[in-house]
């Protein structure tokens, strides 16, 4: 509930509460005592009066205390999209893991001042599955499906400000994708975040069999970002959908040759400097096509290339220079 409309909630009961009884205490005791009497009309008058204006000014009273710290946490949270920026650039996983960790909470917290904030879902849903992909998946798989879920969670939350999406969220498939395919490009961040966060909770949860129901509804977000802007956040889309092609056997649906063209065309987008494209391209394409050398060539391109080959992003890289520890001890095991 929200924490200013449940702190009015008190203002008519109160005024239900003292309506025509006269309270006094006993100065000894410091009770409560009522007192029955019959004021007059004119003294009526003027405790009506006398209320309305009490109930008029608390009202006013949070109201303005409610939208001056609504006003200070918008403020506020402009100012984090530099610290974003900020973190993008860092090539310190540590310093970066601490910032993470502590701007989640952050977050969190802003929004329990203004849970409907959108800019602030977001930033959190980026940020819980974000520290997930970096700093958990590959050494605490369950605590990364935790923050997983959460992630999409806050996701979720924004795109059931949509009405129609809100109704079919619950619905059947049908309704649930053309409510999807009916959101514009104003939602494409909430689509595309929700997604990864849910894939991501999906790729660590194989052997449940909800994560195999909700792949078909990730599915239908990913492929709304796709048509939208197949290019948003370095083509990540082309990611999901090539690792979803190469991870599923062949005789349930799987094929690696489209998984090998949804990576190549994220190669071309990203002209190769984003370098989570070799972890994703090595793991659901050339170990489940058995090709050693291709696979080993991917971990080599990761520790040559140098992180800051993509301005701006030199965090990300970082992260997949950090999983080519990941990646060599998979291999060991698979080849």
């Amino acid at each position: 509930m929200d924490p200013c409309w449940s702190l009015s909630l008190w203002i008519p009961a109160f005024a239900g509460m003292t309506k025509g009884t006269g309270m006094t205490f006993n100065t000894e005791n410091r009770e409560p005592r009522t007192e029955k009497r019959e004021p007059s009309n004119e003294n009526r008058e003027t405790s009506s009066k006398m209320r309305k204006t009490l109930f008029i000014f608390i009202g006013i009273f949070l109201f303005q205390a409610c939208s001056m710290d609504r006003f200070i946490i918008r403020q506020t949270a402009g100012l984090l999209d530099y610290g974003v920026l900020a973190l993008y650039e860092e090539t310190d996983l540590k310093l970066a893991e601490q910032a993470m960790a502590s701007d989640i909470k952050l977050l969190e917290g802003m929004i329990k001042g203004d849970p409907e904030n959108e800019h602030l879902l977001l930033l959190t849903a980026k940020a819980l599955a974000g520290y997930a992909l970096g700093f958990a998946e590959d050494e605490e798989p369950e605590r990364a499906k935790v923050f997983y879920l959460r992630a999409k969670e806050y996701g979720l939350r924004v795109l059931r400000e949509d009405d129609d999406f809100a109704e079919a969220d619950t619905g059947s498939l049908d309704d649930y994708t053309l409510a999807v395919n009916n959101l514009d490009e104003d939602y494409v961040d909430a689509l595309f975040w929700t997604g990864f966060a849910w894939a991501g909770w999906i790729n660590l949860s194989i052997d449940n069999p909800r994560a195999m129901i909700d792949l078909t509804k990730v599915q239908v977000l990913m492929q709304r970002v796709l048509e939208i802007d197949e290019t948003y956040f370095h083509g990540s889309t082309h990611l999901f959908f090539g690792s979803i092609w190469g991870i599923k056997p062949r005789m349930l649906g799987g094929d690696p040759e489209k998984a090998k063209e949804h990576f190549e065309r994220n190669l071309q987008i990203t002209e190769g400097k984003f370098l989570l494209t070799y972890v994703y391209y090595a793991l659901y394409y050339a170990a489940r096509v058995l090709d050693e050398d291709l696979f080993n060539s991917f971990i080599v391109k990761i520790e040559k290339t140098p992180a800051d080959v993509l301005p701006g992003y030199q965090f990300l890289n970082m992260i997949a220079k950090k999983k080519v520890k990941y990646l060599r001890e998979f291999g060991e095991n698979w080849f």
